[in-house]
């Protein structure tokens, strides 16, 4: 049984009742706890003075609770976001510039795969590679450009696919282990979909954590407003 407990200011982690390691608390932003770890109270509350959100998640990353201080921030600020989130014109703005570098990330880590390995390829791989890269490349130019959310949401979509058309050619180690046949998930089918599943549950938690300390609610977004499913951080 894995146990996390508080000794000063140190987070201290024992294995059957036996100290594996110790941290100082100042060196974390946040805790996540997969399965079944015990967190004593004292350190549930010395996390919480110290703005350390503690996130307990199944043992397949599922989520199922956090542990956190008082929301920072005042009313007036999440009023603006409010409002900001009923304005289709404001919302558009923000949400272009975040597709903007969105779709450039793609399009870079194409263009780092073909400058790094495409050499070592077969030309009908590169050729793909660089078509992709071209494709974003394309989409970026049109997000600047006025649109509603609906349209940008088709954008991110389209650049989506085009990425992840070619994710497979950069996975130079371990091909048949972690071959990408495309995205799937809830649950994921296969163990890149189930490491990409993985990573964006850590990329949720981090963004949610990042939005609270400012005093935003990661409920109320910008890309889906008014959307009835469940709440995602900077939707």
């Amino acid at each position: 049984m894995l146990g996390l407990k508080k000794e000063g200011a140190n987070i201290v982690m024992q294995v059957e009742g036996k100290e594996r390691a110790r941290l100082p608390i100042h060196m974390l932003e946040s805790l996540v706890c997969f399965g079944r770890v015990l967190v004593s109270p004292p350190l549930m509350g010395f996390c919480a003075e110290q703005g350390v959100t503690i996130t307990h998640l199944s043992p397949n990353g599922k989520f199922l609770a956090r542990i956190e201080g008082p929301v920072s921030g005042n009313v007036l600020l999440r009023r603006t976001q409010y409002r900001v989130s009923d304005n289709e014109a404001s919302c558009s703005s923000l949400v272009s510039s975040l597709l903007i570098g969105k779709v450039h990330n793609q399009r870079a880590v194409l263009a780092r795969g073909i400058r790094d390995y495409g050499s070592k390829m077969p030309p009908h791989d590169r050729q793909r590679l660089e078509a992709a890269r071209d494709r974003l490349s394309r989409i970026a130019r049109n997000l600047p450009q006025p649109a509603t959310t609906n349209e940008l949401r088709g954008l991110e979509g389209e650049a989506a696919q085009v990425y992840f058309s070619v994710f497979n050619l950069l996975v130079r180690q371990e091909g048949d282990a972690f071959e990408f046949k495309g995205r799937n998930r809830r649950p994921p089918r296969d163990r890149i979909n189930a490491l990409l599943s993985f990573l964006y549950t850590l990329l949720t938690h981090d963004c949610r954590s990042a939005l609270e300390s400012v005093g935003l609610d990661p409920a109320v977004g910008f890309f889906t407003p008014g959307s009835p499913r469940p709440p995602k951080p900077c939707a």
